[in-house]
């Protein structure tokens, strides 16, 4: 036992090698290990996550009986099943979040809970490695959806997806605190499904992708292929039953992706969490096991998404039915579904397609994502959550599940427990590198040190972004060494709203030009993918500038989505705005003119502190109206009410 964490040791210090395939992405992000966020925007809402939503995700998981079905399977009390056949998948998340957040801030007592809750999950996991308590249990309400034995109905009992968040939980565990019990326990529970999947065992398909990541990850801390190879295994039987599909039929396979073989596909269809995370095991495959076919169905399936099936915030899956892609360009405002979760999946999906190919256009959607898409999923006190993250309410439709702002919990709670476990690994997202290439991705006040191939940089970064664009990066080499730094310039700064153009500015002429200094001097710079790059020899204390404008743009959508025509959307920097009827009354009644004056300005403690847009707008009845804009991540934090991100646009005077 000992022999083989060392084992797993030497790999996490030296990464894959010998003959194992290689475990890494041609670029490498900057573990958040390595770096420390020091930033007025993120660091009070990660403190927020680790203080707040975890504790209150545990405490919800404790009253509604989920960590009680452990307990139930380990035969320590008596009872049926609780509540949901994935439930246990929720438990995970939040302990991965959990993992993360006492790696970067030591918590004597999460630690301790964290040890009590994996000696349940060991003594409920059976002794040939099984561990799903809803059968484990008698499992009461599930029974129609699991099966009446292992594995017979896999297409909608969760049982993998359950094992793929358990790994990724367990891989979390081990990096954080070096303890072993966790991850044995995911090795036996991946072990059996080894063992009973795969070619001449049981063919399926897994019915809700997640398996795949996880046994990704088990892999590059393991080194062991055969986790690798059931992974491509589960990928490669998607779409195997593609020959009995007929019309009527065509949208049930759809739903999880499993209509065509996944090299054949190139819509982003059906249900979108599932399909962000088969595209993100795919992209694993492709840096891993260097799947190239994998990489060009990606690239298509991501321009079918950002071209046209993206909503402006970054959602995506903007269909209720079936919590899908819609059509192309059908793209609601009031109806839109874009759960939390598929922000997430966007997130994970886009960072991923970076790693493989090092271009800015997927951290610019990744930013867009973030800032508002996601980060809207959960509120200002971290304690409760959007399901749905519409574009317009009229306050009275109770869109978020049977209600019209957010809730402390979900019956089905896939979003909280997975706001609990993204928030902690932001800072990941930050830095990423090559050889000798440092890549600044987003802007955040942050430092740590990257090992490049000559030496090591210690990195320094100032700002006020969002809310700035000014931002001062330091950088401090062990030795003098010509190295390269790329520096994303974000899409809005080059007056792309979005790659294609699903959206665009209107006010091109107006927006003024980005400038990059280095030791305060102009510096003359290729754009090579997105990114600004300064190549030379770096010496301690070289101080990079840049210095983004960010005037009050205004964003008009596709013709074809006709819900938004003659109206457009209001951004500054990466931060998309709504308005709200606490603010302005009926947000119907506001017009903005094509003259229509648009002033931002920063109100401390508001919303935690928050740049609003502010205008007084002519109307047509010869009066005027005054509006105030707030983010779109904010909206919803001071009681319920109408708001619209796409506002009445009119170009008469």
């Amino acid at each position: 036992m000992k022999l083989k964490y060392l084992f797993v040791l030497m790999i996490l210090i030296h990464g894959c090698s010998g003959n194992k395939k290689n475990c890494q992405y041609p670029i490498q992000p900057v573990s958040f290990k390595k770096i420390k966020v020091d930033d007025k925007f993120w660091t009070p809402r990660i403190k927020t996550n680790r203080n707040v939503t975890i504790p209150h995700c545990f405490k919800k998981c404790s009253e509604t009986g989920r960590i009680d079905n452990f307990t139930k399977a380990a035969h320590l009390i008596d009872g049926e099943h609780q509540g949901n056949r994935y439930d246990d998948s929720d438990v995970y998340k939040i302990m991965e979040g959990a993992f993360y957040s006492i790696d970067q801030h030591y918590d004597r007592k999460m630690d301790t809970f964290l040890d009590s809750l994996i000696i349940l999950i060991a003594e409920a996991q059976e002794n040939d490695g099984y561990l799903f308590t809803a059968r484990t249990i008698n499992p009461g309400e599930n029974k129609n959806f699991i099966g009446p034995e292992r594995w017979s109905l896999i297409s909608q009992s969760h049982e993998l997806y359950n094992a793929g968040h358990l790994y990724e939980a367990a891989v979390a565990s081990y990096q954080s605190t070096g303890k072993e019990v966790f991850l044995d326990v995911a090795m036996k529970n991946a072990d059996l499904i080894c063992n009973t999947f795969g070619s001449g065992k049981r063919e399926d398909a897994p019915g809700h992708q997640e398996i795949e990541i996880g046994l990704a990850k088990l892999y590059c801390i393991t080194g062991d292929e055969k986790y690798m190879n059931l992974a491509q295994f589960f990928l490669n039987m998607r779409g195997n039953n593609s020959h009995r599909i007929t019309n009527d039929s065509l949208h049930i396979y759809q739903y999880n992706q499993n209509h065509k073989p996944v090299v054949k596909q190139e819509k982003a269809v059906g249900h979108a969490v599932r399909g962000f995370y088969m595209y993100s095991a795919m992209a694993d495959l492709a840096a891993f096991s260097g799947h190239q076919e994998y990489l060009q169905t990606l690239d298509k399936i991501w321009n079918d998404v950002v071209s046209t099936k993206m909503c402006i915030t970054g959602g995506v899956g903007s269909s209720q039915k079936g919590e899908s892609f819609a059509d192309e360009y059908e793209l609601a405002n009031s109806g839109a579904y874009s759960e939390t979760c598929s922000a997430i999946g966007h997130v994970m999906f886009n960072h991923r397609l970076f790693l493989l190919q090092g271009k800015g256009k997927y951290i610019d959607v990744l930013e867009r994502t973030l800032y508002n898409g996601l980060l809207s999923g959960v509120s200002l006190k971290g304690d409760s959550f959007f399901y749905f993250n519409p574009l317009k309410s009229n306050g009275k439709y109770l869109f978020n599940k049977g209600s019209a702002t957010r809730k402390e919990w979900f019956n089905c709670a896939c979003c909280p427990s997975n706001i609990a476990r993204f928030m902690p690994s932001i800072p990941q997202y930050i830095y990423a590198k090559r050889n000798d290439e440092l890549y600044i991705n987003l802007f955040m006040g942050s430092s740590g040190k990257v090992s490049l191939k000559h030496t090591e940089v210690n990195i320094h970064q100032q700002t006020n972004y969002p809310w700035d664009g000014h931002i001062k990066i330091r950088v401090i080499p062990e030795k003098e060494t010509k190295f390269v730094i790329k520096v994303r310039i974000p899409g809005w700064a080059r007056n792309k709203t979005v790659p294609g153009d699903l959206y665009e500015y209107i006010d091109i002429d107006k927006a003024k030009s980005y400038t990059i200094k280095l030791n305060k001097r102009l510096v003359t710079h290729e754009i090579k993918n997105g990114y600004a790059v300064i190549k030379r020899k770096w010496r301690k204390n070289d101080l990079i500038e840049l210095d983004f404008p960010m005037p009050v743009r205004r964003v008009k959508s596709h013709k074809k989505i006709e819900e938004n025509l003659n109206k457009i959307a209001l951004e500054r920097g990466p931060i998309l705005y709504c308005i709200e009827e606490i603010d302005n009354g009926p947000v119907g009644d506001i017009y903005i003119l094509d003259h229509s004056r648009l002033i931002s300005h920063f109100r401390d403690k508001f919303l935690d502190g928050v740049v609003v847009i502010t205008a007084n707008l002519q109307q047509s009845n010869g009066k005027t109206k005054a509006m105030t804009a707030v983010p779109y991540y904010a909206w919803s934090n001071r009681g319920v009410g109408e708001m619209a991100v796409w506002i009445n646009h009119s170009s008469k005077e």
